[in-house]
């Protein structure tokens, strides 16, 4: 089996992330935060522990400025939602996914005005296009920092400086780079970035957050869920100290030590390694498809200026089609469609059709891209 839908989840994970979560789950089992014997210290060693990481991998100096949430969904949620209110206005990119484009089409019915940043085909955003949006006062700014259906790096240190410039708050998706692309937070002045455990991070699913930035005031977020923190339990008001502020309810703490088993697989590896060895693979699978006949690559070729996420089309074939053949016939997992992403899909003109995309992950090797091109080429000459 070749295992190319690493942009959906990333597979297989390294050894230690379930060898983590069993860990815990038969060895601690507590919850953390919420009681004073020596396992639920322990839990809460391990949660500490793992904002620490993300903070190593992002470059932040502050783990209780990490807070955590099921998904990047979530943690994109809860800004929208905790941030925006009616008569404001929100500036993104053509290339969002619908976990940012869904909840800003429900509060544009509320009164919130959406203004699109068009890219060109190949999804490269000018940070000058969106500078020239904020001679109007916005709300937030919020891009990806690369599209999960073609690839495309977004400069976020240079959209980052143009919002800290004209005061506008910035948020980033990053979900298709974070523990795949290097991001600087102590160099970047970006407000909130957004990110999930389950794709480049090599966590289990349920697991993802928000990294808030030291100079953002977090109180312009509004908690989208009030509860039990284990933290003043005293009052019946919700902390505004953060990470509580964001964080009622217990964790999925047990997710949480795989994830940080995730983060320790990558920061032992090199974030740099990791990024070299996907960017050879990427141009091996991008150069080889564009030498067939009838198909047709979408986005940069250019693997410094993309991540391992490579979308294509096979003239006259289904996209769907061609998803089942690789899957049944060569047993090579790829995703056809939209990808959860129209808007972008309308941007590159793949719209409603879609693409066929193979995602590269840590563990993929020159065999399997050549077994990729091969079952393409296979399907292609039919």
């Amino acid at each position: 089996m070749v295992y190319l839908d690493n942009a959906a989840t990333s597979f297989p994970k390294p050894q230690t992330v379930p060898e983590a979560i069993v860990s815990f789950m038969t060895r601690v089992g507590a919850n953390p935060g919420r009681s004073g014997h020596y396992l639920s210290v322990e839990a809460e060693r391990i949660r500490y522990g793992t904002r620490e990481a993300i903070g190593r991998l992002f470059n932040h100096a502050d783990p209780q400025r990490v807070v955590f949430t099921a998904n990047v969904t979530a943690a994109l949620n809860l800004v929208l939602f905790g941030m925006v209110q009616p008569g404001d206005r929100v500036v993104v990119t053509g290339m969002e996914h619908n976990s940012v484009m869904r909840p800003l089409r429900f509060l544009e019915g509320r009164g919130v005005t959406v203004t699109l940043v068009e890219t060109a085909s190949d999804g490269t955003v000018d940070p000058q296009d969106v500078a020239s949006t904020l001679d109007t006062p916005a709300r937030l700014v919020c891009t990806l920092h690369a599209s999960n259906v073609i690839g495309t790096v977004v400069p976020i240190g240079e959209i980052s400086r143009i919002c800290r410039d004209r005061g506008v708050p910035y948020l980033v998706d990053a979900a298709q780079t974070a523990g795949c692309v290097p991001i600087d937070l102590g160099k970047d002045p970006i407000d909130m970035l957004a990110f999930t455990g389950h794709k480049g991070l090599l966590g289990p699913t349920g697991t993802g957050g928000l990294v808030l930035s030291p100079s953002f005031d977090e109180k312009l977020i509004g908690p989208l869920v009030y509860g039990g923190t284990g933290s003043r339990s005293e009052q019946e008001y919700q902390p505004e100290f953060l990470p509580d502020r964001f964080e009622s309810g217990t964790c999925n703490i047990a997710g949480i030590a795989g994830l940080s088993a995730g983060l320790d697989y990558i920061l032992t590896r090199g974030l740099s390694e990791i990024r070299a060895h996907e960017s050879g693979l990427v141009h091996q699978l991008i150069a080889g498809l564009e030498a067939m006949e009838g198909v047709t690559v979408y986005g940069t070729s250019d693997p410094k200026k993309r991540t391992a996420a490579v979308s294509f089309r096979i003239a006259g074939i289904d996209n769907g089609i061609t998803a089942r053949r690789l899957s049944e016939e060569f047993d090579i997992m790829c995703r056809p469609g939209l990808h959860c992403a129209p808007r972008a899909h309308k941007t590159i003109g793949t719209f409603p059709g879609g693409t066929v995309r193979l995602s590269i992950g840590p563990f993929n090797t020159e065999a399997d891209i050549d077994a990729a091109l091969s079952a393409v080429a296979a399907i292609a000459g039919k």
